[in-house]
């Protein structure tokens, strides 16, 4: 059985009544309801020889969104046109060898809606005796889908055909050797798997590496600086250093009374918004003025900062005694500007800590180590 089922994009022409479902020899025909029944035609040589195969070549003429045997041919072997085949002589060859059916289409030049479709049916002649036979060969079916998903069966006409043996116009035919061997061709299916995966792969993982080293050196944000220190403990920090720098064992006064003059100028810049490194006396004064100073009074401010500008612009020699206080009034003043905390002020404090520092009538134990 000759087997070919596909949807089709056009229809048949219509107008002509459906002929009803029609036996010719053995098969049956069925034309769908409004359809014409496709002209087809079809030719077999007249002679042929045992074990060759004569080509039916079938002509079919149809409209032109119709298909004849779009998916190709397939046999059933228990089907009834396998059985009629055999028992009159024939074989058909498998459809995946050098023997296999060969479908063509061209437009018909004449009418611009119709289609030539073409189908050549290798055959395989095999009487069941040797000599001369006369073998027929039995209406086959063609089907023809439409658009609509019906599908047309038409029949081929029956053929005869006369087969003679291969050495029947030999005179004293002998046997012959067999043939010369050929290269067979081999198709390692294992091995192309194995190259197509393994490329796939290897792109893949290729693609994967370049993926992965690129998302590693991707631009990653900076980690975000530290919070800044609370300006009133780095000054206390600076203080503690000036204590035990050992600036009074080795009469260093008027270094010991700047930096400690430094530290506090320094303080009141980072506490209250401003550069107090680079204020003079009289333009640190005016900018504490406006920051509404909480815990102690411009006077002391300005007579610390007064004694300050005499040792270090003036020249005049501190005792330790003097040093030692002005460190006690620096550390006072730092303290006392932690308990309240002005609106203008952009570092606001908390709860001030105990006083790190000895009192100020006590010299240090460890003022005198270097």
């Amino acid at each position: 059985m000759i087997v070919a089922t596909v949807a089709i994009a056009a229809i048949l022409d219509a107008g002509v009544p459906a002929a009803a479902p029609a036996s010719v020899n053995g098969c049956t025909e069925i034309i769908p309801q409004g359809a014409i029944r496709p002209d087809v035609s079809d030719t077999l040589p007249a002679r042929g020889r045992s074990g060759y195969a004569a080509t039916l070549v079938v002509t079919v003429r149809h409209g032109k969104g119709e298909s004849v045997l779009p998916s190709g041919l397939s046999l059933q072997s228990h089907s009834d046109a396998v059985k009629q085949l055999r028992a009159a002589g024939w074989v058909f060859p498998d459809q995946d060898g050098s023997a296999g059916a060969r479908l063509t289409s061209h437009p018909d030049p004449a009418h611009g809606d119709r289609v030539t479709t073409t189908l050549e049916l290798p055959l395989l002649a095999l009487p069941d005796t040797p000599g001369r036979h006369v073998l027929t060969l039995p209406p086959l079916p063609i089907s023809i889908a439409r658009a609509s998903g019906e599908v047309a069966t038409v029949c081929t006409h029956q053929h005869k055909i006369t087969v003679d043996d291969p050495t029947a116009e030999t005179s004293d035919p002998k046997p012959k050797g067999n043939p010369p061997p050929r290269m067979q061709r081999e198709e390692w299916t294992a091995l192309k798997r194995a190259v197509i995966y393994g490329s796939v792969g290897i792109v893949a993982g290729a693609l994967l590496a370049w993926l992965v080293a690129r998302w590693l050196r991707r631009p990653r944000p900076a980690p975000p600086p530290p919070p800044p220190r609370p300006p009133w403990e780095v000054a206390f920090e600076k203080l503690d250093e000036v204590r035990h720098a050992g600036l009074l064992a080795t009469h260093r006064y008027g270094e010991y009374y700047d930096r400690v003059g430094d530290a506090v100028r320094e303080y009141f810049g980072a506490r209250y918004g401003f550069d107090g490194l680079e204020c003079t006396t009289d333009e640190m004064l005016k900018q504490l003025a406006r920051s509404a100073l909480v815990g102690v009074t411009m006077p002391e401010i300005a007579t610390f900062l007064e004694q300050c500008d005499l040792v270090k612009f003036a020249r005049m020699t501190p005792t330790p005694d003097d040093c030692t206080k002005a460190l006690a009034d620096a550390e006072l003043l730092v303290r006392h500007t932690m308990v309240a905390v002005p609106s203008q002020s952009p570092n606001p404090p908390p709860s001030p800590p105990p006083s790190p520092s000895p009192s100020p009538t006590t010299p240090d134990a460890n003022e005198g180590a270097p």
